[in-house]
């Protein structure tokens, strides 16, 4: 773990733990140079000391970093610090889609749709940059604040899983492709199958397949069938369940050959749940990246090769076990469908047929096999024996060997025998005719022609052919073409009208009813829908959220939400749209209000206790400004650095904002004036007075004042007689340092004897102190 306060690459700052996984821990860091919060996904040791694996994660990172796409997590920056590796992604507020479908259960419809078309859209963008994830799982989904969705964890992913292929990281066990199960070659189509396990997960809450080990969760996915969506809960559309069971084929051929076919259909159902589009053939805990040992990928190859996982000593007893959890299962076909559109499925999806290689069977999305009353169960290839070699495709070419031996056989025998007269080919046992009888002949056949051609010539009456008419509506244009070119209908025009309900290219109506008797030759006229009439887009900039959402429902829009930073727009109110104001967008079609999330806030930070300059750079930093420095005494701040801010730590504010702060003095240094002010006072003043008058008239007087490390201060030293008494001291001395000091009176006669005892000296002795 990274201690909080670690700058990495002399930029990124560590703040805190967001998460951790099974290759890295990701934390949430401060980009010093950007301003701006980001994800730091570092490598852990383990990784990062493989110098293959850091080699291949570093491409596909790079590659990861040039994607751009509103599904996707962005990735900035793939950087190497002292050894650590990691990848610097945007921060995304919100939480997993796992954690998700815990906290709601499993999602309704129009959710399960809308998230479905989310992320398969992040990754039709990444697999037409030529990027596999391989790890598609809800755990690698985040859930925006904002309803929004976003793939992550591309680039290491299929680092991870490249290195696979001799390490045996096989990626999440509950939600692997069969493919990747048995450790061959994945593709895009890899990534769709992960997707359909996921769409499983948030329609029904649950995945399709639990057991004791990886190893045998890994082998339910490449033999056992799941159980169909719809028989744990009814409520599913039928068109959803067969999107879910077509994108979870074990065969990659039979599934959506690309992520875009995927989201064709899913917009079909969004528009329509009842309309039936295609013909599917049968088909957590936390899910962390699992490493698959050699034991375990052994294992697998070889229990592949049963005809039922249930031989297995993990399976459950019975078809829908505890909790509604599978022991196997089979999806019975409609077979009423699969001929109507059976034909069309290429045409239907737009994609080229996939390339042919040798010894591998290219089977169409809608071909079934082995059909039984209860379904079907589709055997899967044979896997490759220890020498790399097919035993199916090496039983074939034996017997195709002995066949072909046998036929060349055969062939020399015939030739042999015709040689040598053992057969008579080609030969008769009559003589041939004369040439005059083949003339006849020939002259008899053209007599004959010409009978039978006046024969024709002569007028007749047909009889119309009539047909029931066939029931089209709902099919794709290509679908109802075929359909009634085989009924035999030869006069049939197709126009384009707008219909709000029924998806473009789809039969919205037919000029003749169905099971209405009609001659085959009859005009029929097939109406194609161009989709829904279109109309003007409201102009809502700057209206409140709520508001705008009533004026798009109002005229005929769907709403759609996603939230930017603005100096310019309120909070919460609208920056734009998309399309824009005044654009043409199909009724019924979805528009994307672009929210304003307010100006930019930033957190102030502590500046107590740094000083003037560090303060200055760290406002700076953020994008705010330094308000007004003033400075005082502290006998607790030492001198130079910060005792306050004039706006609290932690405040979020918007860029720009000023805050200003106070720089201590240090301790503050006082000055003090002294004041000295009293009488000399004999206590008797005759006894004084006689004294004086016979020692010699007079006495000297002294006053000193003593201040604390300012030395001795004279106050009085003169002679005095006895008229002077009581004796009047007035005197004060400024700047002192401290305020603490003594006064000493001393009276000396002309004897040289002190007789300062006879005079109360004691109010000059007390001094009064004032600060300057």
């Amino acid at each position: 773990m990274l201690n909080p306060g670690l700058i990495l690459d002399d930029r990124y700052e560590i703040i805190e733990v967001v998460g951790t996984g099974g290759m890295s821990t990701v934390y949430k860091a401060n980009d010093l140079r950007l301003k701006r919060f980001v994800a730091l996904k570092v490598l852990k040791s383990e990784f990062s000391n493989d110098i293959n694996f850091v080699s291949k994660f570093r491409v596909e990172a790079q590659a990861s970093a040039a994607l751009s796409h509103p599904n996707i997590v962005n990735v900035y920056d793939v950087c190497e610090d002292e050894g650590r590796y990691f990848i610097v992604m945007e921060l995304v507020d919100g939480i997993t889609l796992k954690d998700y479908i815990r906290e709601v259960g499993r999602l309704d419809m129009d959710t399960a749709i809308d998230f479905s078309i989310q992320i398969a859209s992040g990754l039709a963008a990444a697999h037409e940059n030529h990027v596999i994830h391989r790890d598609i799982k809800p755990q690698n989904i985040i859930v925006g604040t904002n309803g929004s969705l976003k793939v992550t964890d591309f680039g290491i992913a299929k680092a991870a899983t490249s290195n696979t292929m001799s390490t045996t990281n096989m990626g999440s066990v509950h939600y692997i492709s069969p493919e990747q199960a048995r450790g061959g070659y994945s593709d895009e189509r890899s990534d769709i199958y992960s997707l359909g396990i996921t769409m499983y997960e948030m329609v029904t809450g649950r995945v399709p397949f639990e057991g004791d080990t990886n190893v045998s969760i890994a082998l339910m996915h490449i033999q056992n069938e799941i159980v169909p969506p719809r028989r744990l809960y009814p409520d599913i559309y039928s068109s959803l369940e067969k999107v879910i069971l077509k994108a979870v084929q074990k065969k990659p051929e039979r599934r959506y050959l690309t992520a875009n076919a995927l989201i064709a259909d899913l917009n079909r159902v969004k528009n329509n749940p009842n309309i039936d589009i295609i013909v599917a053939p049968s088909v957590v805990t936390n899910s962390p990246t699992r490493e698959f040992t050699e034991n375990d990928m052994e294992t697998i190859k070889r229990e592949s090769n049963m005809k039922n996982v249930d031989d297995l000593a993990y399976q459950n007893t019975t078809l829908i076990g505890q909790n509604g959890y599978p022991k196997s299962s089979t999806v019975t076909v409609d077979r009423s469908k699969i001929n109507q559109l059976i034909d069309d499925e290429e045409d239907y999806y737009d994609t080229p047929e996939p390339v042919k290689k040798k010894g591998i069977k290219i089977v169409d999305d809608d071909y079934d096999e082995d059909y039984s009353d209860a379904g079907y169960v589709e055997e899967e290839p044979e896997e490759p024996d220890g020498d790399g070699i097919d035993p199916k495709l090496e039983k074939i070419v034996m017997i195709a060997g002995i066949g072909a031996a046998v036929i060349i056989a055969v062939i020399l025998f015939i030739l042999v025998g015709n040689v040598l007269g053992w057969f008579k080919f080609g030969k008769s046992s009559s003589n041939p005719k004369p040439k005059a009888t083949t003339e006849a002949t020939s002259e008899e056949k053209k007599k004959t022609s010409e009978k039978n051609t006046e024969k024709t010539e002569e007028p007749t009456t047909e009889k119309k052919v009539t047909k029931k008419m066939k029931n089209v509506v709902g099919l794709k244009y290509e679908a109802a073409k075929s359909e009634l070119e085989k009924e035999g209908f030869t006069n049939v025009t197709y126009e384009r009208v707008n219909d709000d309900d029924v998806p473009e290219g789809y039969v919205a109506k037919q000029s003749v009813k169905e099971a209405e008797t009609v001659e085959i030759d009859a005009n029929i006229v097939i109406y194609i829908s161009a989709g829904a009439s279109e109309i003007a887009v409201p102009d809502v900039k700057g209206y409140y959220i709520d508001d705008a959402d009533r004026v798009l429902t109002d005229a005929g829009f769907e709403v759609t939400h996603s939230y930017e930073l603005s100096d310019s727009v309120d909070k919460d109110h609208v920056i734009g749209t998309e399309p824009g104001e005044n654009a043409k967008a199909a009724s019924g079609s979805t528009i994307k209000i672009i929210v304003s999330n307010g100006p930019k806030e930033i957190q102030v930070p502590n500046l107590k206790n740094s000083s003037e300059e560090s303060a200055i750079s760290m406002l700076s930093s953020l994008g705010l400004q330094t308000g007004e420095i003033t400075y005082e005494s502290s006998d607790t701040v030492p001198e130079g650095q910060v005792i306050s801010q004039t706006v609290d730590a932690g405040t979020s504010v918007t860029e720009g904002t000023q805050v200003g702060f106070t720089i201590s003095l240090g301790k503050a240094t006082k000055t003090y004036t002294a004041t000295i002010s009293g009488t000399i006072t004999p206590y008797d003043t005759s006894t004084v007075n006689q004294y004086i008058k016979e020692s010699g008239g007079t006495v000297h007087l002294t006053v000193k004042f003593n201040a604390e490390g300012e030395g001795e201060k004279v106050v009085v030293d003169t002679d005095v007689d006895s008229k002077a008494f009581p004796y009047n001291v007035e005197q004060s001395y400024s700047g002192l340092s401290s305020n603490k000091g003594t006064v000493i009176v001393l009276i000396i006669d002309s004897n040289g004897s002190e007789i300062s005892g006879m005079f109360d000296t004691d109010s000059v002795k007390s001094v009064t102190y004032d600060v300057e």
